[in-house]
């Protein structure tokens, strides 16, 4: 068996499915995490390098392939294959505050497109038999932008959405029945955490620190997961 969760941004399916992920690779399923915006730009700028100083790293450093390292690390906690794709987050494709990052998708932004066809070779060649991906808690448009490209390119395959954390935290509970509860087992809590732990560069802005982060996923008994409508 197969599942492939299609993360917008190098954490967001640790942060928001990693025990379902630590529980399918416990079972022996081959789990795969896509990241759909892991693409380097030279030398940011703007927005796009504020978004780097504010996780007090320096303007020369190369963010994204930290990012991706954290990544690989997070995945081996999990047991889960790691797969990155170039495409560039938000604030590099012309959304020049965090307002904007919560707004409308910009007219002249065709990522959903170019993300679609990608995401259609990507399901043909792994055959999935589940796929995950963003319900679009907190309305980041990039997570927007995975979703409706998984509404172009899902048909015919079992697709279930995930609360997208740590904005799950900060919104009402969703109104529709979840097709799927995962019970947080000690040891699927214990690889979440430390799944989540790995993405070091984004613990202080997120949560403020590893320690908040493990104190907020040690209250937690379950995840919920939905069917598209």
């Amino acid at each position: 068996m197969k599942l492939l969760a299609l993360s917008p941004h190098l954490d967001d399916a640790a942060f928001s499915a990693g025990g379902l992920l630590a529980a399918r690779a416990n079972r022996g399923w081959d789990v795969a995490i896509t990241t759909c915006f892991t693409g380097n730009v030279a030398a940011p700028t703007g927005f796009a390098l504020a978004c780097q100083l504010d996780k007090g790293l320096p303007a020369d450093i190369d963010y994204m392939a930290l990012r991706r390292a954290e990544d690989m690390a997070a995945c081996r906690e999990l047991g889960a294959r790691a797969i990155h794709l170039p495409f560039l987050e938000a604030p590099h494709r012309g959304y020049a505050s965090a307002a904007m990052l919560f707004g409308p998708r910009r007219d002249d932004d065709r990522i959903v497109d170019r993300l679609a066809e990608t995401l259609a070779a990507l399901l043909a060649a792994e055959r999935p038999d589940l796929v995950l991906g963003p319900l679009c808690l907190g309305d980041h448009v990039d997570h927007h932008a995975v979703r409706d490209a998984m509404t172009q390119v899902c048909a015919g395959y079992d697709v279930l959405l995930w609360e997208d954390w740590p904005y799950a935290d900060r919104e009402q509970r969703i109104a529709a029945v979840p097709a799927l509860v995962e019970p947080l087992t000690p040891d699927t809590r214990r690889r979440r955490i430390a799944a989540c732990a790995a993405y070091a560069t984004q613990l202080g802005f997120q949560f403020g620190g590893v320690e908040a982060m493990a104190a907020r996923i040690d209250v937690m008994t379950e995840e919920r997961y939905y069917v598209p409508n």
